[in-house]
C-alpha cells in the first residue's frame, strides 16, 4: 500500500517553478531519499506535502486519503511529522520542555499558562520515551541552549516520534554535524521501525545512500531520475545534475 503519493504536483512563484507536474509514490515502510542541487525544490515539495505550502494544482494523498486541502496544523493528526532544514527550538526552555510542546499540538487539552505542563504527567511520560529513544534522555532537563548543534537536531527527532508518525519526513538531518553525530543520527534512523515511512531530503551521499531504498531526484523542480540505489547513481543525469561530471 502506498503510504504517500504525490500526483502532478505544481507550485510556482510568478514565472519562478519551484515544481513542475511532480509524481512520487512511497511504498508503507519505504525510506525514500529526495536528493537534488540547491535551488531544485526538494524542500519546497516537502512544505507542500505538509501544508506550509499550498500547490498550485495536483493531489497529495496520505495512505489513499486526499489531504491536498487538509491545513496544515490537522496533518499530524493524521499521522504525519516533519524536521526543518533550519532547526527551530525554544533554547531557552528544556529539551523535554521542547517536546512536550511538539506532544501538546496533538492532545486534547489546551495550553493553559496558569498550569505547569510538568503537572502533566501523561506528556511528561511521552515526551520522555521519544527523549530516551534519539539517546538524550540523560540530559532531558537541559535548556537547549547547553546543547550541541548535533544534539538539537536529535531533539528535532525526538518532538516528530513523539508524535507517532506513520510518514516522518525528514529535511536534511545530518546538515552540519561532525562525523561522530552523523554517526549518531544515522543509528538513530536505522533503529526507527518500518512501521514508520521515512522520506528524507540529504546532501550527505555518504551516509543518505546507505539509507535509501528508492531515491529521486529533482532538478528545477521537476523529477529527472528515480530508482533504486544503483540505478540512480549510475544514470549520467545523476552525475550530470548532482555529483557534477
Amino acid at each position: 500500500m502506498s503510504a504517500l503519493t504525490v500526483s502532478a504536483l505544481r507550485k510556482s512563484f510568478g514565472g519562478l517553478h519551484v515544481t513542475k507536474n511532480v509524481d512520487l509514490n512511497v511504498e508503507a515502510g519505504e525510506r525514500r531519499l529526495i536528493i537534488g542541487p540547491n535551488g531544485a525544490g526538494k524542500t519546497s515539495l516537502f512544505n507542500q506535502i505538509t501544508g506550509d505550502l499550498t500547490p498550485d494544482s495536483g493531489t497529495i494523498r496520505l495512505f489513499g486519503q486526499d489531504i491536498t486541502q487538509v491545513p496544515a496544523q490537522r496533518r499530524p493528526h493524521l499521522g504525519m511529522a516533519r524536521t526543518y532544514q533550519i532547526i527551530t527550538l525554544f533554547a531557552r526552555d528544556t529539551i523535554v520542555h521542547n517536546v512536550m510542546l511538539a506532544l501538546l499540538g496533538l492532545s486534547k487539552s489546551r495550553w493553559n499558562p496558569f498550569i505547569s505542563l510538568g503537572r502533566q504527567r501523561h506528556l511528561v511520560e511521552d515526551a520522555r520515551r521519544a527523549i530516551d529513544r534519539v539517546g538524550l534522555g540523560h540530559i532531558a532537563e537541559r535548556p537547549l541552549a547547553q546543547t550541541s548543534y548535533g544534539e538539537r537536531r536529535r531533539v528535532e527527532i525526538a518532538m516528530a516520534l513523539a508524535q507517532n508518525p506513520k510518514v516522518l519526513l525528514l529535511d536534511e538531518p545530518f546538515a552540519g554535524l561532525s562525523i561522530d553525530e552523523r554517526r549518531d543520527v544515522q543509528k538513530l534512523l536505522l533503529a526507527i521501525p518500518r512501521d514508520v515511512t521515512i522520506v528524507m531530503i540529504e546532501h550527505n551521499m555518504d551516509v543518505a545512500l546507505d539509507f535509501a531504498d528508492r531515491i529521486t531526484l529533482l532538478h528545477f523542480g521537476e523529477v529527472i531520475v528515480e530508482g533504486t540505489r544503483s540505478e540512480v547513481v549510475a544514470d549520467p543525469r545523476t552525475r550530470e545534475v548532482y555529483l557534477g561530471h
